[in-house]
């Protein structure tokens, strides 16, 4: 995929042989048509042909372009070269080629749905066969396609993030770096000088941080600084590898592919933007699985964000589109059977009574109370999956960087507060309060939902407008990468280990 810009470049004319749309057949233009997609088209415009010349120019060199999205444009261009030189065949393979294209700039290359056991986030719906003809009318077909990727900052800061690393990533093919011993900070190696030109090139290490040190009187070209190897633990941590700042087998692994894993890191969150609606409520939480971290955002502006802690590899939380419809003050909790086979039944019947929990038909239930599983409050979702966010005991978790330490639900960073401060914009904090106040598990309803979304994103843009990278826990990129013509990588493994028994 990477090469696909050079090639995209020097592609050559693809729509050489077009003619003009009266020289193309009905009945030949029928034969020359597999798809239904296509069929449907034609049949919509009596079989009259689309493209002339112009368009059809204007249109290969939108293709051309595709490498703008982290899509590769052979996926559209080959297509229309192997076609034919007939006039019908020719014209069949450009609507095709242009409906492809628009599909994947609408709602994604791949189906999430199918990638994926769980995703239920809503996804743009277009009818692309009216807007091509449409467009096509208004002498405007390629723009039109243009239009429909996601029109937002994000999707452009990530394209162009994407462009300079696959740029990167085809300057250097041919340099890596070679194999040797460790490389701890202090100590001298040959090699240095390419991976700090190699950490500097991909962002990790500016020249401020080599002054400092040479402004120190540590000259020595080949000595592995401690900015270096500060900037080589950012670069672990992003690529998912330990993180210790030495230079060994994994990291110059990475320092030898680093640009090209970030293109291929950006493409596949390029995708997973064109998945979701581009007019979102105003008014919702978003969580970043992957980073994570809860936002919620009101009339359109963050008002919110805090640390969660989501599911751990192996209880992953889903991909959901899900509202909160009601608090749940002082809640209970009902083990699930998975959770009380795995992990409960092991601990013994004393387990039970030292931790508030008690059988009711046939389901182990956790009693409200200090210790209990869900906290003080629960935010109820509606979803056949059981995913909810709720308080928890277990607070020190907010505290470390990674946080994949649950069964699949969220546990919100002080969840009380959050309660409070979405039943007071709710107008029921006279409810909640009393509510809370009981002891007593107590349901207070939102007069309207909250609008939630369960992403699952490991670039995005920061508050700041900068790019973060985060570690792929799930193993989740692989599946996307493939889908848009990568290669398979290996996941990076994560060990996690999970201090307690809450969902």
């Amino acid at each position: 995929m990477v090469g696909a810009i050079d090639a995209a470049q020097g592609a050559g004319s693809a729509q050489d042989g077009l003619v003009e749309p009266q020289e193309v057949g009905t009945a030949a233009l029928k034969d020359a048509v597999a798809d239904e997609r296509v069929r449907a088209f034609y049949e919509a415009r009596g079989w009259q042909a689309a493209w002339t010349d112009e368009s059809a120019r204007e249109l290969v060199e939108t293709l051309k372009a595709a490498w703008r999205h982290g899509l590769d444009p052979e996926d559209y261009l080959a297509p229309i070269q192997q076609a034919g030189r007939t006039p019908a065949a020719r014209e069949a393979a450009l609507t095709a080629a242009a409906l492809e294209f628009a599909d994947a700039l609408a709602d994604g290359r791949a189906d999430p749905a199918e990638l994926f056991e769980v995703y239920t986030l809503d996804r743009p719906e277009t009818d692309l066969g009216a807007g091509l003809e449409n467009a096509l009318g208004e002498g405007r077909a390629s723009d039109w396609i243009e239009s429909l990727a996601p029109d937002t900052e994000e999707y452009r800061a990530l394209s162009e993030a994407y462009l300079d690393n696959a740029r990167k990533a085809a300057s250097r093919q041919d340099r890596t770096i070679g194999e040797g011993g460790l490389i701890r900070p202090g100590e001298s190696d040959p090699r240095v000088p390419e991976i700090a030109e190699n950490l500097r090139a991909n962002g990790y290490l500016d020249d401020a941080s080599q002054g400092k040190d040479r402004d120190e009187g540590k000259t020595d070209e080949t000595r592995f600084t401690q900015p270096m190897a500060d900037a080589l633990r950012e670069l672990q941590r992003d690529f998912g590898i330990a993180d210790d700042g030495i230079v060994g087998p994994d990291a110059l692994e990475v320092l030898n592919t680093a640009a090209e894993e970030r293109a291929r890191l950006l493409a596949v969150n390029l995708e997973r933007l064109r998945w979701l609606e581009r007019d979102p409520p105003p008014t919702r939480i978003d969580v970043n699985i992957a980073s994570a971290r809860l936002d919620y955002f009101r009339g359109g502006a963050l008002a919110d964000s805090r640390a969660v802690v989501v599911g751990q590899p192996g209880w992953e939380t889903p991909q959901l589109g899900s509202p909160i419809f009601r608090l749940v003050a002082n809640p209970t909790w009902t083990v699930p059977k998975s959770i009380e086979r795995e992990e409960i039944e092991p601990k013994g019947e004393g387990y039970l009574a030292r931790n508030n929990m008690v059988r009711r038909d046939g389901w182990i239930v956790q009693l409200p109370g200090p210790g209990n599983a869900l906290g003080e409050v629960k935010f109820d979702m509606q979803n056949d999956q059981a995913i909810y966010l709720h308080d928890t005991a277990a607070v020190s978790l907010f505290e470390r960087n990674q946080r994949h330490f649950s069964h699949g639900c969220i546990r919100v960073e002080d969840a009380p507060g959050f309660a409070r401060m979405l039943a007071r914009e709710a107008d029921v904090l006279d409810e909640y309060r009393p509510a809370k106040a009981s002891g007593e598990e107590t349901f207070v309803r939102l007069p309207q939902k909250i609008p939630v979304r369960l992403l699952y994103r490991t670039a995005f843009l920061d508050r700041e407008g900068e790019i973060e990278y985060r570690t792929d826990v799930y193993g989740w990129d692989n599946r996307i990468a493939e889908a848009l013509g990568y290669e398979p990588r290996e996941a990076p493994r994560i060990e996690i280990s999970v201090s307690d028994v809450g969902p």
